[in-house]
């Protein structure tokens, strides 16, 4: 029992050290692009519904690190901006398997060959996915929750003028995504994925899964049913795929879990079945499993002995200490970001405070299904581009809503929340 404890945490203080460098490095990167590569830039480039719109959902989203609970409500939002069912699918399929960070990631546990085929399958079943719901999706209406509906948005509403933004408030916001929002966002699932790849290094002997499940589609596709209907983040798979690859688990295998973990789980398929049409959501579920099958065998083609070199390749290897002092860091990173979600508590707005305004009025709504930072933010920026909309306030943890404004509609104000995905408690 006491090897098996410390096997268990040698395990895991391995794999953060092995991780946590490329990690940190992956969140200062993600909270640049979170700066210069905003929603409104992707908005204004696949905007149009056409083929060309579709790739650049595609491609679009394979940097950003967005899980699959927070690309329902950008990807939702788009709809209602403009773009089209396949550059929305596009996009839903491709931005949750993969991220900056967990990119980076990739290379430092699975090594470069992942590293490149990963988000190469990410942008191609993203792509093929959005042009067959082109092809094959009737030509669609446009309804309250596909219209664009900010007229007289301004930056006010909608984010700062990026023009008048400073160079030290842009750093200061790169730092306070990347180092407190995504930790925040993704930490504990995270911690989750390095427990669970710590146990299965600690309780699986090296290979033991290789007699039982062997190679080609039957691992494959046992993975795949592992992976549809599980909700894991791109970055917290990959320590987990790396324990099973070790355990014995073929690299196409892998491959599967990693392209089909992140991408779907039971809310993001129900979702797009309500919002996006019951044939766009098996479009978009049959374009996941064929691609991550197809990659998974091409990539057992291309690296056969990938499984038996990971633990032997020192390629990627740091110094210890630097692993050592990097792990540290990340468990401060996490627990400062995963602390000051917890004690952040949105005052909501009472009825005296909105009746101080003339004429206002205070809309107050419990939203379910909020996961992570990219949801409230979501709700808020479209909530904010109705123009008779003068304050949003959401609580993440228990979902409490407030919206104040002028004469505010209340169905309608609900129809916007549950056009993005999300639900309301009646």
């Amino acid at each position: 029992m006491m090897d098996t404890i410390i096997g268990f945490l040698q395990g895991f203080w391995e794999i953060m050290g092995e991780m946590s460098p490329y990690l940190l490095l992956g969140f200062l990167i993600a909270g640049i692009l979170s700066v210069f590569f905003t929603e409104k830039t992707v908005e204004k480039y696949i905007g149009r519904r056409d083929t060309a719109s579709v790739f650049k959902a595609s491609l679009f989203g394979v940097p950003l690190p967005l899980c699959s609970c927070g690309v329902i409500p950008v990807g939702m939002s788009l709809r209602r901006h403009g773009a089209g069912r396949g550059a929305a699918t596009a996009f839903l399929i491709s931005t949750p398997q993969t991220g900056v960070d967990s990119i980076l990631v990739t290379f430092s546990l699975l090594g470069p060959l992942f590293a490149i085929v990963r988000p190469i399958a990410a942008l191609v079943t993203g792509a093929a996915g959005g042009m067959l719901v082109n092809g094959f999706v009737g030509k669609e209406k446009t309804t309250a929750a596909t219209a664009n509906t900010q007229p007289g948005c301004t930056g006010g509403c909608c984010g700062r003028d990026e023009g008048t933004e400073t160079s030290e408030s842009r750093f200061e916001r790169a730092l306070r995504y990347g180092f407190l929002t995504l930790p925040g966002d993704i930490g504990k699932y995270l911690i989750v994925g390095l427990v669970l790849a710590a146990v299965v290094s600690a309780l699986i002997p090296a290979d033991y899964l290789s007699s039982y499940l062997g190679r080609g589609l039957v691992p494959m596709f046992a993975m795949m049913l592992i992976g549809i209907p599980m909700y894991v983040c791109s970055t917290a798979s990959v320590p987990v795929a790396a324990a099973l690859m070790a355990a014995g688990v073929s690299p196409g295998a892998a491959l599967v879990f990693l392209m089909t973990g992140p991408a779907t789980n039971i809310a993001t398929i129900t979702t797009i079945w309500s919002v996006l049409g019951k044939r766009t959501a098996l479009i978009y579920l049959g374009t996941i499993a064929v691609g991550a099958m197809l990659s998974g065998l091409l990539l057992d083609a291309l690296a056969v002995n990938v499984a038996q070199h990971l633990n032997t390749t020192n390629i990627l290897m740091l110094p210890a200490w630097v692993g050592n002092l990097s792990a540290v860091l990340l468990i401060g990173v996490i627990a400062t970001a995963l602390m000051k979600r917890k004690g952040q508590a949105h005052m909501p707005v009472t009825e005296a405070m909105a009746e101080s305004v003339s004429e206002n009025i205070a809309v107050y709504l419990e939203i379910k299904g909020m996961k992570c930072s990219h949801c409230v933010n979501q709700i808020t920026r479209s909530l904010n581009e109705l123009s008779k909309v003068s304050g949003v306030d959401i609580d993440l943890q228990t979902g409490q809503s407030t919206i104040t404004g002028r004469n505010l509609d209340r169905e309608e104000l609900i129809g916007i929340v549950t056009s993005l995905g999300y639900g309301i408690e009646e």
